[in-house]
């Protein structure tokens, strides 16, 4: 809660402002910052689009290179994260649009049946193994119940539930009314319930990390194809 209070504060516009400022100046710092910011919530936004962890984080390099090409049109009239993510969005959208365009329905099933799930680095040397195994199986049963929405479920359920992002955040950034989103919640919230209670019954909606290696990897990878050196 407090994060999201957080990010609604004059502090954090001024700071975005900032970054962007000193980007656009060229300073390999702001860039890194604000991936480092960001990469969490671009990554779950194009994981709940695209459904397969390694097509999400191509979309999210190919999103910055493209966002910070054009940095100077983002004039602050939203949040730096939303026009991070509508880029994102974007981008992954066409890429959708690409895979059905090229695999035929039939294919496009098997593919979805067989994406990847992604691993989570949960355990460190002084784990518990069995709890840590425990975790690891309740996370895959939260991924694969998210995937299993339908698309317009999903993308809500991903910026609320997993993101938690606030309904006008939600409806201006998926560009739906506030009571659309509360109702595709709704739903979503009984579709996942439904299938995990089958299972595990409720569990803490904590899925989609975005951090360590994956999120360096990106970081480093965009900074790289910017030609961005510190």
């Amino acid at each position: 809660m407090v994060q999201n209070i957080a990010r609604r504060t004059v502090p954090a516009v001024s700071d975005d402002t900032n970054l962007v400022r000193r980007a656009l100046a060229h300073d390999a710092g702001a860039f890194r910052a604000i991936m480092q910011k960001h990469n969490r919530r671009l990554y779950r936004i194009a994981r709940g689009i695209l459904g397969n962890n390694a097509d999400a984080e191509d979309a999210v390099q190919d999103a910055y290179v493209a966002a910070f090409t054009n940095l100077a049109s983002y004039r602050g009239e939203s949040a730096l994260a939303t026009w991070l993510s509508r880029i994102v969005m974007n981008e992954a959208l066409g890429r959708l649009r690409r895979r059905r365009a090229t695999v035929d329905i039939a294919a496009g099933d098997a593919m979805r049946s067989e994406a990847e799930i992604i691993q989570f680095p949960l355990s460190t040397p002084n784990d518990d193994p069995e709890r840590t195994m425990a975790q690891r199986q309740i996370l895959e049963l939260v991924e694969r119940a998210t995937d299993d929405l339908p698309a317009a479920f999903r993308l809500v359920f991903v910026t609320r539930v997993i993101e938690g992002m606030s309904v006008e955040e939600t409806s201006e950034l998926l560009g739906i009314r506030p009571q659309t989103v509360k109702t595709r919640l709704h739903r979503a919230r009984q579709l996942v319930r439904e299938q995990l209670d089958k299972q595990i019954g409720p569990v803490l909606m904590d899925a989609f990390p975005f951090a360590g290696r994956r999120c360096e990897r990106v970081t480093e990878a965009v900074m790289k194809r910017l030609g961005i050196c510190e």
